[in-house]
């Protein structure tokens, strides 16, 4: 087996006002870290309903790899309403497969060929996945396999533990300006700057690098002893959902790629803004960016 890129947890469906679209943070970062030319796949759960045949579907219509037993539990939803700037807010049901998701043989294999894995927050709200995504964690072949914690705080679906359990696992930590707002109030570490927590989390945790977005206000990807600015490009939006994990996917891709910091966040700012001109999480890049790091 090659070694794979893994997006582990949810995969669920986002009711948009113009309909229904794949989406899950996990799903969205294998298939865009996909097109930057690496071996995914797509971890997670689906339930035995016509939502999860439709899961099935999609994937494999999008090419993407997948590891995605189906489980006693209907297959993840979330509501999406968009604000007059694009921005969603999200009303996600609970009780659903990708929180059920079981760690197999096959899994346990799988993890022993990951080079890299993304995870976050959301898909551990429930104590099976998020025993499964931590028996993924310890099962991967040797510390130099890639962690990257995409936090993605939704609702009140997280604690000061897990988040603190889940940055000890990591080394790259991806977080936005509001998320860290939040994590400095948790760990008591809030008062600080903006830039001054991100070099006291880069610290405390041990991080290999913390990329931090603030949205219209531009990015930031702090490593040992550097930190990367870039300005967020104006482009017309149509939403912006899918837009962070596609940055988190160009990040990891360049960063597997071994390229400099400043031109792996350069190209992640620019995938980023392209899915924010596109309607849903999976569009397909154009060669422009595909090529980036050719």
């Amino acid at each position: 087996m090659k070694p794979y890129v893994i997006g582990l947890g949810e995969v669920l469906w986002d009711v948009l006002p113009e309909g229904k679209k794949l989406g899950g943070a996990p799903a969205n970062f294998a298939y865009h870290v996909s097109q930057f030319g690496y071996d995914t796949m797509a971890v997670s759960a689906v339930g035995h309903d016509a939502l999860g045949d439709e899961t099935l579907e999609a994937l494999n219509e999008k090419q993407l790899n997948f590891c995605m037993p189906r489980v006693d539990y209907p297959t993840g939803t979330v509501q999406v309403t968009l604000d007059d700037e694009g921005v969603p807010t999200y009303v996600i049901r609970e009780g659903v497969a990708w929180d059920n998701i079981p760690f197999t043989a096959e899994l346990e294999d799988l993890a022993h060929h990951t080079s890299a894995v993304c995870f976050g927050s959301l898909a551990q709200r429930s104590p099976e996945s998020r025993a499964t995504i931590q028996a993924f964690l310890k099962a991967l072949p040797d510390e130099n396999a890639l962690k990257i914690f995409d936090i993605n705080l939704r609702q009140n679906f997280y604690t000061r533990d897990l988040l603190a359990e889940s940055m000890k696992a990591c080394n790259i930590l991806k977080i936005n300006d509001e998320e860290l707002l939040v994590l400095g109030h948790l760990l008591e570490i809030s008062g600080l700057d903006m830039q001054n927590n991100c070099w006291l989390l880069l610290g405390k945790f041990d991080l290999d690098a913390l990329v931090l977005t603030c949205g219209v206000n531009g990015s930031y990807v702090f490593t040992k002893g550097n930190v990367s600015y870039l300005e967020t490009p104006k482009v017309e939006v149509a939403d912006t959902v899918g837009a962070g994990d596609s940055f988190t996917a160009a990040f990891v891709a360049g960063w597997l790629s071994r390229k400099p910091i400043e031109e792996i966040h350069r190209a992640a700012v620019e995938t980023s803004a392209f899915v924010c001109t596109s309607h849903g999480a999976m569009p397909v890049l154009p060669e422009r960016i595909k090529t980036l790091y050719k």
